[in-house]
């Protein structure tokens, strides 16, 4: 078969130098596709309602569902790659991720459309079962810039994602958005059987029903007391209760993974000094990630009569957004070039830098488009730095039959900052207003806390990221197959 025509990739057949871009596009493409599916929606949430003829807070269920499916997802997909095979699993995701667009592009009514965006959810394990393929597959010296791809690939889709989405939504019916999605998710089903391999690497063991049902409980209840917390009332009994119980479900949750010989999630893993202070570090950054996305699009929208408002439209708006994404692209080999030279440590700790000056730079900068595409494209840079490390310093501290698992926790981190993001930026922006004729409009001061609270993310993933074992004190990297020794041995990764 023609190099133009690659042939099927058979299970544990390593993947060769010419072949490594392929696998990595196809895989940074499958992640890029998920995080679109995310901002599809963006545009047409304030019409929601009219749309699904439904309420404002029961139309919202179309965006929290899929938050709630994602969480619930990420963590479980992740351990049934490694027991069941990681390209198995991506598949799975990417038909629910079809599936769930379909059903949602046939719908009219509210009930079928949360139930097609709980099925988009659901496919959110993509990017850390990808991050793990290519741990599995790909040799040792392509391994840090592709997997700092494909983490870089959410913060990628979702900056790409908005321009499309709005394009999309002013000339065509709305359908049309979940068509391209599922379009899209298609295209990728097709791509991986024909070009990524199946891993080898199995953990083996029992699934662990009990444990995936008390965690999903445990991160319902708090995702959605901070999703709908806003809404609800902070302090009524439907928010505290919810918070109460998520608090007692995951301990109880955790009790029982550290009695269990196979459990969901290895919370003596998780405790590792290494993953525990990436995961901590990740909540951070996705909280600084998600915090851009709900700021600058609004900011841009306002109508300039306010004085600060920059009265564009919402496609201006994903434009204005676009570059952020393409920066973080850009991004990924410098990132990985960074990790090789002075360890992934220092990688993510100047990308929090690098984000901390972005949100503080905005704070003075805001009167013009170039002023935030400017912003955007320094903050949009930091995160790069930032995802690119994170895979490293995970896939350093744990054996390779665990590795969908420990980066889909990860990947739940990020989803925690975000929908904290969400919370916190709301309330800020509810609650500093200004009159705009009968309206109350966020304030110029709104926005410039949330920018600061943004800056300070970052400076508390730099503080956290200074907790990491340094260069001498055993900081593990990830390896490629090439490292790995022959005749089954023990998986070791290099030290620093």
């Amino acid at each position: 078969m023609s190099p133009a025509h690659p042939r099927p990739a058979e299970a544990g057949e390593p993947v060769a130098g010419g072949r490594a871009p392929l696998v990595v596009a196809v895989l940074a493409f499958g992640g890029i596709v998920v995080a679109l599916m995310q901002t599809l929606v963006i545009p047409i949430v304030p019409e929601l309602p009219r749309l699904l003829h439904a309420s404002a807070s029961d139309a919202a269920w179309a965006v929290t569902a899929t938050l709630l499916a994602a969480a619930v997802a990420t963590p479980v997909t992740g351990r049934l790659g490694d027991m069941y095979g990681k390209r198995r699993m991506l598949l799975v995701s990417i038909a629910l991720l079809v599936a769930g667009s379909v059903t949602a592009a046939l719908s009219d009514s509210l009930a079928w459309t949360i139930a097609g965006r709980a099925l988009q959810g659901l496919a959110s394990g993509v990017i850390p079962l990808g991050i793990s393929i290519m741990r599995d597959e790909l040799p040792a010296e392509r391994l840090g810039a592709a997997t700092a791809l494909m983490s870089a690939s959410l913060g990628v889709g979702g900056a790409l994602g908005l321009p499309a989405a709005a394009l999309i939504a002013d000339h065509l019916d709305w359908h049309a958005l979940f068509w391209t999605s599922a379009a899209l998710g298609a295209v990728a089903g097709v791509l991986v059987p024909l070009v990524v391999p199946e891993s080898a690497v199995r953990g083996g063991g029992r699934f662990d029903a009990v444990g995936a049902l008390g965690m999903a409980a445990g991160l319902v209840c708090l995702l959605l007391a901070i999703s709908k917390g806003g809404d609800w009332g902070w302090g009524s009994a439907t928010t505290l209760g919810l918070f109460a119980a998520a608090v007692v479900v995951l301990l109880l949750w955790g009790v029982l993974e550290l009695r269990v010989r196979e459990p969901l999630v290895d919370l003596r893993t998780t405790a590792r000094r290494q993953v525990l202070v990436t995961d901590l570090a990740s909540t951070a950054f996705g909280f600084s990630l998600f915090a851009m996305s709900l700021v600058l699009p609004q900011l841009l929208q306002l109508p300039e009569a306010t004085g600060y408002g920059l009265g564009r439209s919402l496609l201006d708006a994903g434009l204005v957004m676009a570059p952020a994404g393409l920066v973080m692209m850009a991004v990924a080999p410098l990132s990985a070039a960074l990790s090789r030279a002075a360890g992934p440590k220092v990688t993510l700790m100047t990308g929090a830098v690098v984000v901390a000056a972005g949100y503080a730079l905005a704070v003075v900068l805001m009167a013009e488009v170039w002023h935030l595409v400017l912003v955007s494209c320094v903050i949009g840079a930091g995160i790069g730095f930032a995802y690119g490390a994170m895979p490293a310093l995970i896939m350093g501290a744990v054996d390779a039959s665990e590795t969908a698992a420990a980066n889909s926790l990860n990947t739940l981190m990020r989803s925690i900052g975000t929908a904290v993001a969400s919370a916190v930026a709301g309330v800020v922006l509810a609650r500093m207003t200004t009159p705009f004729g009968s309206l109350a409009l966020p304030s110029r001061d709104g926005f410039r806390t949330v920018m600061a609270i943004g800056s300070g993310a970052a400076v508390l993933a730099l503080v956290v990221a200074a907790f990491l074992p340094g260069r001498g004190r055993r900081l593990l990297l990830p390896f490629g197959p090439a490292d790995r020794p022959p005749c089954g041995g023990p998986l070791r990764a290099p030290l620093l």
